[in-house]
């Protein structure tokens, strides 16, 4: 008899888990499937955690080489021990994915070791490492299987010359030159950590701009911020090909509207042009459910597939791929499954980039809102007139807020500076009850605060800041 369960989840990435979680809260019993021998999926092992567990190291790292001497703090030219901050690294992993199978146990969720494969409605088989399948009975089946690199053609991956974000995490050694296809978030954030630690990067991007995804203001001054810590780009251009001889990768250039090629000899390159949904050996065209021409599962508004029974969450279904995202949908559909009802606002989903200074971003962009007729106002006040960053010396970068021209309601918000990622928080909670910026400048905040930057550009969309 194989077992039955209310949910199977397939995948134990941050929308899996947690899906698993929330469903075994709420009476259901529940499996989770996943093929690694680790819970977490990308983001804990390969993606999110690791990566920022290195770009904290290697900031301070940077912080000791070039900024200490100037703040008075003289402990001469620091020495890197890339073994130990690869330790550091693994340690911080392991803590994370063994939270995760605690949080199983202690929610009751069955932990099944193995891919997943739907066979039919309610069927999944379990495929071991060991060749040994095993069938379990669902009610309810949830897809969240994650994302992968996607491959840029003609570029063979290899993990150690050219490498994906996965093999950029477990460099053994701090390459000379370091090409980073692609000026999204990735390749800046990866290509950030190995420049810090001593490597000549070079971004190449097909589109004019870095970040394409965020508010052109912030594209602009990431690359300047960037480019005066020593990266290099090369923007508006494409890479045809790539030749690997003698321990280095030659790669042929072109520009992206056609002309002639030229060559880049760097030690190694990281591939970072996106990532595209996984979803290999799921079984979905077996059972028919409807997959786009991006590889993107199909779903309605409550996450089910057009096959009953089957919900799709993450990187695999529409919307931007980042894990608190993924994280929400989960919740959601469980509570959707369990016969509650669930709310996910994407207008409100905040994204972040973990270099330094950090970029952070919610709701529309101008360029969106200039796109769509929609009259708005602008509020932008810069970090080099607040007090906690001159103290801090992190006055790069800017707040701006985008409000409606006529409700005064709080459209999007743009971020360039220290710890933006976290000062981005109290702009989605504002969008996220409606408020306007004016609540936002309403708002006594404390002094003196990194904060008092957001509720300064609250203030500048009325044209009444106080400290500019």
């Amino acid at each position: 008899m194989s077992d039955s369960f209310d949910l199977v989840v397939i995948g134990s990435g941050p929308g899996g888990y947690v899906c698993a979680i929330r469903a075994a809260q709420l009476g259901l019993k529940t499996a989770c499937i996943e093929k690694d021998n680790t819970l977490g999926g990308t983001c804990l092992n390969v993606g999110c955690i690791p990566s920022k567990a290195l770009l904290s190291v290697s900031e301070k790292f940077s912080h000791a080489e070039h900024d200490f001497a100037g703040l008075g703090i003289d402990v001469g030219k620091p020495k890197l021990d890339l073994k130990k901050m690869m330790t550091h690294k693994d340690k911080v992993v392991a803590a994370n994915t063994q939270g995760i199978s605690f949080l199983f146990k202690k929610n009751k969720v069955t932990h099944l070791v193995g891919t997943g494969s739907i066979t039919a409605a309610g069927t999944v088989e379990v495929s071991g490492k060991d060749g040994k399948k095993t069938t379990v009975q669902a009610k309810n089946i949830v897809i969240a299987t994650g994302s992968e690199s996607t491959p840029l053609r003609g570029i063979e991956v290899d993990e150690k010359q050219i490498v994906t974000s996965t093999g950029a995490l477990t460099l053994d050694k701090v390459p000379a030159s370091l090409a980073v296809i692609g000026g999204g978030v990735i390749g800046l954030e990866m290509g950030t950590v190995w420049q810090r630690l001593g490597a000549k990067v070079t971004v190449i991007e097909f589109l004019d701009r870095v970040l394409p995804g965020m508010d052109m203001e912030v594209s602009k001054e990431m690359k300047k911020i960037l480019g005066k810590q020593g990266m290099e780009f090369k923007l508006g251009t494409k890479v045809t090909g790539a030749e690997t001889k003698k321990g280095k990768v030659t790669l042929t250039l072109e520009a992206a509207n056609g002309g002639s090629a030229e060559k880049l000899e760097v030690e190694t390159v990281l591939v970072a042009i996106g990532r595209r949904p996984y979803t290999a050996g799921l079984g979905l065209e077996k059972v028919g459910v409807n997959v786009d021409n991006r590889g993107v599962v199909e779903i309605d508004d409550h996450f089910q597939t057009n096959v009953p029974g089957i919900y799709a969450i993450g990187d695999v279904v529409r919307g931007p791929m980042l894990a608190h995202k993924a994280e929400d949908e989960g919740v959601v559909v469980a509570e959707i499954i369990a016969g509650q009802s669930g709310h996910i606002n994407y207008d409100a989903i905040p994204g972040v980039v973990y270099t330094f200074p950090e970029a952070a971003s919610v709701g529309k962009t101008e360029e969106q809102l200039k796109e769509s007729g929609i009259p708005y106002k602008t509020g932008k006040f810069p970090f080099m007139a607040n007090g906690r960053a001159r103290a801090m010396a992190a006055t790069d970068g800017f707040v701006k807020i985008l409000a409606h021209a006529e409700t005064d309601l709080v459209l999007g918000c743009h971020i360039v500076g220290p710890e933006a990622g976290t000062l981005i928080a109290e702009v989605v909670a504002v969008i996220e009850f409606g408020g306007s910026a004016e609540d936002i400048a309403r708002i006594c905040h404390a002094h003196p605060t990194l904060n008092e930057t957001v509720k300064e550009a609250a203030l500048a969309v009325d044209g009444r800041p106080i400290h500019i």
